[in-house]
């Protein structure tokens, strides 16, 4: 009876972890908005359009989660603060789900013209 106990537990444990990660792992801001606010304040001027080009740091895959997102464009060392009078943490989930939802730039040997100008090296 007790290893039933025991085994009960670990299962509803092990599902509930499991909740826990895929609930942290889909951004719970407004995609739409948030590519609002990323042309609104040109963030494209230095992460591009697709968040991996430009001068600016390359957001495409983000790998910070969106607690740490908000809190570096709080106090970022080299870009415009965006702090809470200027975007609200509402705003910041939008971001950051329009961010996590820009496609990764696709592998070098996936790239038809790259791999032209390889081959004729």
């Amino acid at each position: 009876m007790r290893e039933q106990a025991l085994s009960l537990l670990v299962v509803v444990t092990s599902i509930a972890l499991l909740a826990l990660n895929v609930r942290a792992q889909a951004p719970a801001g407004d995609v739409q908005h948030g590519k609002e606010l990323y042309l609104k304040y040109s963030c494209y001027a230095c992460h591009g359009y697709d968040g991996h080009g430009g001068a600016g740091a390359r957001l495409v895959p983000l790998a910070l989660t969106a607690t740490r997102f908000t809190s570096f464009i709080r106090s970022p060392r080299r870009m415009p603060p965006y702090t809470e009078k200027v975007l609200t943490d509402a705003q910041a989930a939008d971001l950051f789900a329009y961010i996590k939802s820009l496609p990764a730039s696709p592998p070098a040997d996936q790239i038809p013209l790259l791999m032209r100008i390889m081959a004729d090296r």
